[in-house]
């Protein structure tokens, strides 16, 4: 039998608007998070909206300085599903877990 190597690739580039103001939490273990909704254009003209996370150690809160509602930003990161249990039992989210984050400029036309 010949052993086959996989190779896994969880690489994720949105460009979109920033649909409500971030919101800021501190997580028990003491780390903090900004937890962005994101509308993305897909397919026709529908928008997907996409919840991203934003670990400030792992992106830093610079990054985050001035990022509000109506902002275009392009965000690199991976898929990640997180289970957890609430009042209405187990429940599973996918989202985007940031690696970088990048406030677009937008270019007003001539």
């Amino acid at each position: 039998m010949v052993a086959v190597n996989k190779v896994a690739v969880n690489v994720v580039v949105l460009a979109g608007t920033v649909a409500a103001d971030p919101v800021e939490r501190r997580m028990p273990s003491g780390d903090e998070v900004t937890e962005i909704r994101l509308s993305v254009p897909e397919a026709g003209r529908r928008l997907l909206p996409l919840p991203v996370a934003v670990w400030h150690k792992d992106v830093g809160k610079r990054a985050l300085k001035g990022l509000g509602k109506g902002d275009e930003v392009l965000v690199h990161g991976q898929l990640v599903r997180r289970f957890y249990r609430s009042g209405a039992g187990a429940r599973s989210l996918t989202e985007v877990v940031a690696s970088g984050i990048k406030k677009l400029e937008r270019v007003e036309p001539e």
